[in-house]
């Protein structure tokens, strides 16, 4: 297992169309800049797409609603520490070793955790007594990330089949808002330095973007099923400590036939701009652009030597 050396940022593209790409818990509603007229989506709700589908494909995660060992008094975490360590009561790997090189039947809580992806990837936290462990995720995302295009939001009602109180013969009326249309654009990084502690490997950070790019397509709830992948992009860095100014920046999209951005229902409607990321190809700070695109338009721009594909 090879841990990432490299540093890198992540560009990832995604369309929504007529839904609620990410709601507030607290109202209900969309995210959204009242005066960019952007819809924002957070890294809390893209975290979820990913660990949503690792848990799909039977890797091992941290954080997920784990009722096994719930016994009402303690936290989430520290259940799901519980957890873990039953799953890997035989796996002596994961135990500590006293002074004398015999393993003990406690478990090494770092070890543990190191074996969810989510965990490697994202960090996490054990408050294990006499063994806590807090780890800094490697792999991060902007706190709140933009539409690339503007958006009106939509006001959307619906009804219910069932009554709302006892002695009610109709149905509830709930009202909503919706995007008609925006092309989201998550911002992140990849820190080798965070890696060499959570044991991240380049397996992993494939299966995570594998993951991403997926979960998007995959998500069939009723507020996220009209979602598409359209574009992942990782710059990767020649030195550890390199750093492009306005990564978020770089990629831009242009309106045709005199749209506003608000005005946009698909890709029919704008061109995309990567004159900001080719620009950067030359720089000595740039080892590599890698991509992963099923769009041939967007592969046809990306033609220097340094552009390297993906497949997932």
């Amino acid at each position: 297992m090879s841990i990432i050396s490299e540093k890198s940022e992540l560009l990832f593209l995604y369309e929504s169309t007529y839904s609620i790409p990410n709601g507030d818990p607290f109202t209900g509603e969309q995210r959204y800049d009242e005066e960019t007229k952007k819809v924002l989506v957070s890294d809390v709700r893209i975290k979820r797409f990913i660990r949503d589908f690792l848990l799909s494909e039977n890797q091992e995660i941290f954080v997920w609603n784990d009722q096994s060992n719930v016994d009402g008094k303690e936290s989430g975490a520290a259940s799901r520490v519980k957890s873990l360590k039953e799953k890997y009561k035989d796996d002596d790997s994961l135990k500590k070793v006293d002074k004398n090189g015999k393993t003990t039947k406690d478990f090494n809580t770092l070890k543990l955790l190191q074996k969810c992806l989510d965990v490697r990837l994202f960090g996490g936290i054990s408050t294990e007594e006499g063994d806590s462990v807090n780890l800094t995720g490697p792999v991060q995302f902007s706190l709140l990330n933009p539409s690339l295009n503007e958006v009106d939001l939509r006001l959307h009602q619906n009804t219910s089949q069932f009554v709302s109180k006892g002695g009610n013969k109709q149905g509830a009326i709930g009202t909503t808002t919706v995007v008609p249309y925006s092309l989201l654009q998550i911002h992140g990084w990849i820190n080798p330095k965070s890696a060499q502690k959570t044991d991240l490997s380049v397996d992993d950070v494939f299966t995570m973007q594998k993951a991403l790019w997926h979960s998007i397509n995959d998500a069939n709830t009723r507020t996220k099923s009209n979602q598409s992948s359209v574009l992942l992009i990782e710059i990767v860095y020649n030195q550890p400590f390199g750093k492009i100014y306005g990564v978020d920046r770089l990629v831009k999209i242009t309106p045709k036939d005199n749209k506003r951005g608000e005005q946009l229902r698909s890709m029919d409607d704008y061109d995309f701009d990567f004159s900001g990321l080719l620009s950067i190809i030359s720089s000595d700070k740039v080892k590599e652009i890698r991509y992963y695109t099923e769009i041939d338009s967007i592969k046809s721009a990306f033609t220097d030597d340094k552009f390297k594909s993906l497949t997932f």
